[in-house]
Order: structure tokens, then C-alpha cells, then sequence
């Protein structure tokens, strides 16, 4: 056996690790406020960004560029990630709505499975 290989101590803590390597390889350099985002989103489904931001303690500028980043055009014209959708909100023009797109979802149930184990459909 090869002593600088190490047995798994914790299958908790590495279902996490397989979360975030999962988050990482949408983008190598994602930020941990953006996983936060996302997970209040996915948490939180048809929020406002006010809610989150206060939520989340963040300013409207780190909010929007958060979100920014899980939407389809992240700054300077990148594209974003596409896992959430912000639309203006119909009562109030002033405020954003925050859902999460197909692929987010997708994400999510990916995210459910890795920690949780594929859940089948119930039978009754």
C-alpha cells in the first residue's frame, strides 16, 4: 500500500469535496459568494435579490456581480454560468427576481444526488 496514499476517514466531508468539485468545473476560479448565491437561490426559488442580498450580508454592487456571474452574461460581456435567470420583478420594476434556469436545476438535483444518493420517485 502506498503510505502517502490515505484511506477515506469521511464519506460526509467527501461528498462535499464531490459538490464543489462539481461547481468548480462549470468554472475553475468560482468564488465561494457565488456558490452561496446560487445555493440561496436554489434554496430560496423566485427570491428577490434584495432578500439575498440581506440574507447573504452583501452589498447591491457584490450582489450583482454575483448573480451577474450565475446569469447568462457575467461582467465585461462573459459569459456567465446560465444556471440563474434575473428578470425584473412585474410589480415592482425596481427590484430583480431570482429563479434558477433548466441547467441549474439540473445542478441542484446533481448536487442532491452527490450528498443524498439518488432518490427514487414514490411509488404510491
Amino acid at each position: 500500500m502506498d503510505p502517502f496514499r490515505k484511506q477515506l476517514t469521511d464519506p460526509t466531508v467527501e461528498r462535499l469535496l464531490k459538490v464543489t468539485q462539481r461547481l468548480q468545473a462549470l468554472d475553475r476560479e468560482v468564488p465561494a459568494q457565488v456558490i452561496a448565491c446560487f445555493l440561496y437561490i436554489a434554496s430560496h426559488e423566485d427570491c428577490h435579490k434584495q432578500a439575498l442580498e440581506e440574507a447573504l450580508c452583501l452589498t447591491t454592487a457584490s450582489a450583482s456581480r454575483n448573480t451577474d456571474w450565475l446569469s447568462h452574461t457575467h461582467r465585461l460581456n462573459k459569459p456567465g454560468l446560465s444556471l440563474v435567470i434575473k428578470e425584473v420583478d412585474p410589480t415592482n420594476k425596481r427590484r430583480q427576481q431570482l429563479r434558477l434556469s433548466a441547467k441549474g436545476k439540473r445542478l441542484i438535483q446533481s448536487i442532491k444526488d452527490d450528498l443524498y444518493g439518488k432518490q427514487t420517485p414514490d411509488a404510491s
